[in-house]
């Protein structure tokens, strides 16, 4: 007997945050019939983020913005980051199109501005948006590729991702994409071995969007406060409503986000994670993952998570020392935030003091003004007055922190002299003199100094179109996806932007191959 319907389309794209948005633009410029589903209102973690998008190569910006690049040197620096998590050719496929693609987000109405910051940042203040968003003046990166600034801050007041996602929800409507809000999809129906649509649970509800709106924000900022909405979102769902059946003649996309905020899944993959920020929406629990799961899609990757702990700004601070509890340093204090998380969380126990002389302090506290915005100057405040002790000798402070007397000072006594033992750049070397203060970076659920955190691992997909891929390495006919419901070019390691720029490189691909459909067997 056939099954029922109750509206159809050539693509079905479940989630409308960034990837969601680009698949919709994509599939809709074929001429494909598209409708976007999203269990809020959309925009998803992109409208929450900071609206930075990795790109390089001679960027249009990059050029505005007197900084030479090339895609030798792109591939070159995300080789090392990216690793083996996708093939040499998708990552110089990505890295060629990169330039392309800020063209494409800008005709799409995504404003750029090529104003380079000039000092190191884990996010620049509203003077600047063009700037080094990665560990690319590290060691070893510096010496294996060109640094450059390829972190493209979205023109926008402070974290402006809400004025990427504005811009592409404007761009996908325009193309004619339909969106369905307050639609949660619930099972993906299956005819002889394809996806051929979705199930989905949607209601109209004012009393839903506003618990939502404001768990996301300042839900963001108190996870708690958080969730005891979400409970009260999921109460709504459960009791209201009704059950539609959507065909899709296409395909299905999936890009309905991480798994941060799912605890359950957080503790079987990543258990060491739990207790830093989580960085998405309460839509952010896997439900997409386990769609692709429910057709027989495997997971990869999947206890890959990415930990910010930032040590600017102010800048002036990467000139410390980041130490663990026995004194010694274990990482160069200006590499990009997740990759001295990555270490403190699963290499030192989540426990790490930064080591600054006064010299330093007193710059830190006169860049602060002009070097942050508000949640910035929040975590300085904290940084620099309340999560610090103080000494006049490394012995005496280190007492105070509970850090080995002993060891800290042989990391003293032998930092600045001679070439340094991580690579940190001579320019930020100097030796440290008293008198001496602690500041405590440990990895935890601190509102003064969060440390957020989001999930990299997803379902495998084709890397040439973005199909989801079950156990034997066969792609599941009609189902695709895209962002961080799929593995991709930032789950290995992640850079400021490489989430954002993965969302639209494969949410692009899998729009545009899902409204063509897979070629015919053979």
């Amino acid at each position: 007997m056939p099954l029922a319907w109750d509206s159809e389309a050539d693509v079905v794209v479940v989630g409308f945050g960034g990837a969601g948005a680009c698949a919709a633009i994509e599939a809709a410029r074929t001429g494909a019939r598209v409708l976007a589903l999203d269990r809020f209102t959309g925009g998803g973690a992109t409208a929450v983020s900071g609206g930075i998008v990795y790109a390089g190569g001679g960027t249009s910006v990059q050029r505005a913005g007197g900084v030479a690049d090339t895609v030798d040197d792109m591939v070159a620096y995300l080789r090392q980051e990216v690793g083996d998590v996708v093939s040499p050719e998708t990552l110089r496929r990505f890295c060629a199109g990169s330039a392309d693609m800020i063209d494409w987000l800008a005709e799409a109405g995504v404003p750029f501005d090529a104003s380079v910051c000039p000092y190191k940042t884990s996010y620049p203040s509203n003077d600047y948006y063009l700037y080094y968003s990665g560990s690319e003046t590290a060691w070893p990166f510096r010496s294996r590729a060109t640094p450059a600034q390829r972190g493209h801050r979205v023109h926008g007041r402070g974290t402006s991702g809400q004025v990427l996602f504005a811009a592409l929800a404007l761009a996908a409507r325009a193309a004619g994409a339909h969106v369905a809000q307050q639609t949660t999809a619930t099972s993906l129906v299956v005819e002889d071995g394809r996806v051929v649509g979705v199930e989905c649970r949607t209601l109209r509800s004012r009393r839903h969007a506003v618990l939502h709106r404001y768990a996301t924000k300042p839900g963001l900022y108190i996870p708690a406060f958080a969730r005891a909405l979400h409970r009260r979102i999921t109460k709504i769902e459960s009791t209201g409503g009704e059950v539609v059946r959507i065909r899709a003649r296409g395909g299905v996309v999936l890009a309905a986000g991480g798994f941060i905020n799912n605890r359950t899944m957080l503790r079987e993959f990543a258990p060491a994670f739990r207790g830093g920020l989580p960085l998405g929406t309460q839509g952010d629990d896997g439900s997409g993952i386990h769609l692709g799961e429910s057709v027989g899609g495997v997971t990869d990757r999947m206890t890959k998570v990415s930990a910010w702990r930032f040590l600017t700004p102010p800048s002036a601070l990467i000139r410390g020392i980041l130490v663990d509890q026995s004194g010694a340093r274990f990482v160069d204090e200006s590499s990009y935030g997740a990759a001295i998380g990555e270490r403190l969380v699963l290499e030192r126990g989540g426990r790490a003091w930064l080591l600054v002389d006064e010299r330093i302090m007193a710059q830190a506290r006169r860049q602060v003004p002009r070097e942050t915005l508000w949640f910035q100057r929040l975590s300085a405040h904290y940084l620099l007055r309340v999560a610090r002790v103080r000494g006049a000798t490394v012995e005496q402070v280190a007492r105070k922190a509970g850090i080995d007397p002993a060891g800290l000072a042989s990391t003293v006594a032998e930092y600045g002299h001679g070439e340094d033992e991580f690579g940190k750049h001579p320019d930020l070397v100097a030796p440290l003199t008293g008198p001496f203060a602690l500041i405590d970076c440990s990895f935890g659920p601190r509102l003064g100094y969060p440390c957020p955190t989001l999930t990299l691992g997803g379902l495998k997909v084709d890397e040439e179109t973005g199909q989801v891929l079950d156990a034997d390495g066969g792609g599941i006919p009609g189902l695709y996806a895209a962002g961080r419901n799929a593995v991709g070019i930032c789950s290995n390691s992640y850079v400021s932007g490489l989430s954002l720029a993965d969302c639209v490189f494969s949410g692009r691909r899998a729009g545009r191959h899902a409204a063509a459909g897979e070629p015919p067997q053979v």
